[in-house]
């Protein structure tokens, strides 16, 4: 959802108003809708479910759902008659897909490898972009593949670590620990933090995103710390309009290992601990050993992460030389105009429309 936010923001820097008209094709219900909405953004619901990695009771089911979304998507094509079609992955993007096969089409892969929708899209996608280049081994060599980078929202740009800091009222010094888990939370996560609260507060401040399902139980954790800790800890159920501003005020992110990792990461030079969700094929493994690889991240397995979260984070904390070449090599990733780079493959794509 944010890259494809974050292209718009840039086709509107391309386009005249009257040459862009837009329809956002999601979900049914949730976050997206809603966030979408509020970007003001015209949008229509389409049936979809996923089929990889789905037990046999439930597949039946979710078949019936993407026969139901590819009739909708029919329609929303049949009445919106695109001249060029954006997809950045979900479920919705294959019935969608399969509805406009014939028209232009743009596919932008979030993670380093591609999952099971995109592959679908690729083998009818004009043009892909990758976010780095090892992503380009997963598509066939006769494929017009770009490497861009992952498109980041302007709005996490403004943010300078000052400006960011004052902001969150964070102290301008100390050090500051960023810890989140996605935009739904990421339990392990939270509760090994706050089974360790106390003795990372000891060394850092700690802004922690901990989603709206455990928020309940962050509150309440946070009433019970001492005074003097609790003004050193900023829990948050989630952070939309100010995430820049805690990507700008970090020292060191603990996190999954979703795909924006591989844009608002390096555009920060943040460097990280990171945590891939177990459950979510290798996506994210695949994402955290790259910028390990880079030398920019370290990886906890999630399984590991009651035990190892306190030293691992301690040790970072405390060694400010390792941090600063782990930021050096993760701001090298930096690609700041990917969205720039999209839009114009977007325009270029509508100009060869018929």
């Amino acid at each position: 959802m944010y890259p494809a936010l974050a292209v718009l923001e840039a086709l509107k820097e391309l386009l005249p108003p009257t040459a862009l008209q837009v329809l956002w094709v999601g979900g049914e219900g949730g976050m997206e809708q809603e966030l979408v909405t509020r970007a003001g953004l015209p949008y229509r619901a389409v049936p979809a479910a996923g089929v990889h990695g789905v037990g046999w009771r439930r597949l039946p089911a979710n078949l019936w759902q993407l026969l139901r979304g590819y009739g909708a998507a029919r329609r929303v094509v049949r009445e919106f008659q695109p001249d060029v079609l954006f997809f950045t992955g979900g479920y919705v993007a294959v019935p969608v897909g399969l509805a406009a096969r014939g028209r232009p089409m743009l596919l932008t892969v979030p993670d380093i490898e591609p999952g099971l929708a995109l592959k679908v899209l690729a083998r009818m996608a004009s043009c892909i972009t990758v976010p780095v280049e090892d992503s380009r081994r997963y598509f066939p060599a006769r494929k017009s593949v770009h490497v861009t980078g992952y498109p980041v929202r302007r709005a996490l740009r403004q943010w300078d670590r000052a400006a960011a800091r004052a902001r969150l009222n964070l102290e301008a010094d100390a050090p500051v620990l960023l810890v989140f888990g996605g935009s739904k939370g990421a339990r392990s996560i939270n509760q090994a933090l706050l089974a360790n609260l106390e003795a990372l507060l000891a060394e850092a401040q700690v802004v922690h995103i901990s989603g709206s399902l455990d928020w309940p139980h962050v509150e309440a954790r946070e009433r019970a710390l001492p005074e003097a800790l609790r003004r050193r800890y900023h829990p948050f159920p989630y952070l939309h309009e100010e995430m820049g501003a805690a990507l700008a005020a970090a020292d060191l992110a603990l996190s999954r290992a979703g795909a924006s990792i591989l844009g608002e990461f390096p555009l920060f030079g943040l460097p990280a601990i990171l945590v891939p969700y177990p459950h979510a094929w290798r996506y994210q493994k695949v994402n955290a050993e790259y910028l390990v690889r880079q030398g920019a991240a370290v990886w906890i397995e999630d399984a590991h992460l009651p035990q190892k979260l306190l030293p691992e984070t301690l040790a970072l904390l405390r060694d400010a030389g390792r941090r600063q070449q782990m930021a050096a090599q993760m701001r090298a990733l930096a690609r700041p105009q990917a969205a720039e780079e999209i839009a114009r493959l977007l325009c270029s794509l509508q100009e060869q429309s018929p």
